[in-house]
């Protein structure tokens, strides 16, 4: 027999129920605690980098404390010395102005300037015409402004229109003396702030090209070698292959990664006097080696892609012959050597690379090219059927090839294959007459 419910229509707690609120409560405080000794790990990690080592945690460090500087030095200058009525105004301006770079400091405070001047001028126009009534003032003005806000020539600056055009009417100093107050205090945060950041550690960006430089060889070899490794495999893993494909793609990504750090290194340089005053920083390298990197991670993408469609199971794409996949191997292995051989992150510009790096360079290109000879080769043995996947492997890694040849050059610009070059200097070498070399240099073109 049940005793009755008590009021409210709930049922009073049994004795022996188990204590499952209580241990979800102990669970959530547990994850709680976690979070937040993980947090405070993280920031204390992040100080200590900050302090330790350059890096982006040192950058925002100082930017920060550049920032908090000059708008303590703006406000010395308007409010403790000058006492300008509209002193907050300055280091307002100057507090926002110490961009990541000096060209983003110089282009937002010019932004800012005109929004400000129209707003403000918006704002004692709409005053004037309303009989100083503020509320019909702010429903006129407000509108245009906000709108104005979002011309995309003002980037971020924009906001400041409408916000200078409240401040105008909600204090009712829009008179001429509160206008021109107005323009010249933001303007004198405007020059502390840009000042600041272009003479007190000017910000120099060339960090992340050097890193992805250095970065882009590696895994483009830790790729090709794991690719030749799996092709010797007797058995095929689709979800590996899969694998394979996404980390050719990762490689293209890395690309536009490159690309968005060099346009961040040039921003950081325009109108940057730290280039003659920070001698530690060094100049990014040139665009060339990003050129002939670009396509070269293209030839890996394609040649991946043809390499786990031709070990699918699809009737379009016929069996390789069973040499292929060992000669398929020892190529993308020689040529991921080749990819672990550029120096040019830490080789100086203009200058070639050391004697043995070149020695093991060209053996690890030699060791390719004739991995493609051999499978070009199976294209025309009659022993074998000519398929569209072998045609497809043999013009894919022809060109990855032809591009990783311009690697250690310092003046090649990797659009041409180089060869012709390597058989042109041998038979220099050889021959020392000029008919001779003439001889070999027609033979070459026939071919």
């Amino acid at each position: 027999m049940t005793s009755p419910a008590p009021a409210g229509g709930r049922s009073p707690r049994r004795r022996d129920d188990p204590p499952t609120t209580r241990g979800q409560r102990e669970e959530a405080t547990t994850i709680r605690w976690n979070a937040l000794r993980h947090d405070a790990q993280a920031l204390w990690r992040s100080a200590h980098r900050a302090v330790t080592t350059s890096g982006p945690e040192r950058d925002t460090t100082v930017q920060s404390l550049k920032a908090a500087g000059a708008g303590v030095l703006a406000w010395a200058l308007a409010g403790w010395w000058w006492s300008a009525p509209m002193a907050l105004l300055a280091p307002w301006t100057a507090l926002f102005l110490v961009q990541s770079t000096v060209y983003r400091s110089v282009r937002s405070a010019m932004q800012q300037l005109a929004v400000v001047m129209l707003g403000t001028l918006l704002a004692a126009g709409a005053a004037v015409v309303t009989g100083n009534n503020s509320l019909v003032a702010m429903a006129i003005v407000l509108p245009i402004t906000v709108l104005l806000s979002t011309y995309a020539r003002f980037g971020t600056q924009g906001v400041y229109a409408p916000t200078a055009a409240l401040f105008v009417l909600a204090y009712g100093t829009y008179s001429g003396v509160d206008i021109l107050h107005r323009l010249f205090e933001t303007l004198l945060g405007a020059v502390i702030g840009i000042a600041v950041n272009a003479l007190v550690l000017p910000p120099v960006h060339g960090r992340d090209v050097w890193h992805l430089r250095k970065r882009l060889p590696q895994e483009s070899a830790d790729l090709l070698h794991t690719v030749a490794d799996g092709i010797e495999e007797e058995t095929y893993d689709p979800k590996k292959a899969q694998g394979w494909y996404d980390r050719a793609q990762r490689l293209t990504d890395l690309m536009t990664d490159l690309r968005s750090a060099r346009r961040w290194t040039d921003e950081s340089y325009r109108f940057n006097p730290g280039r003659k005053l920070r001698r530690s920083v060094p100049h990014p390298p040139g665009a060339d080696w990003d050129f002939t990197w670009d396509r070269i991670t293209e030839h890996i993408r394609t040649t991946v892609r043809a390499v786990t469609e031709t070990r699918e199971d699809r009737p379009s794409l016929a069996d390789l012959p069973e040499e292929a996949p060992g000669i398929l191997a020892e190529l993308l292995r020689a040529a991921g050597d080749v990819c672990e051989f550029d120096d040019s992150d830490t080789r100086p510009a203009g200058r070639q690379s050391p004697p043995e790096t070149e020695r093991d360079r060209r053996r690890a290109m030699d060791r390719a090219n004739a991995a493609h000879d051999r499978l070009a080769r199976l294209l025309t043995d009659s022993r074998y059927r000519a398929t569209p996947a072998l045609g497809g492997l043999a013009a894919d890694t022809q060109r990855l090839l032809s591009d990783l040849a311009a690697i250690g050059n310092p003046e090649a610009d990797g659009t041409e294959s180089s060869d012709a070059d390597a058989d042109a200097d041998a038979d220099a070498d050889t021959h020392s007459t000029h008919s001779t070399r003439s001889t070999h240099s027609a033979s070459t073109a026939g071919r």
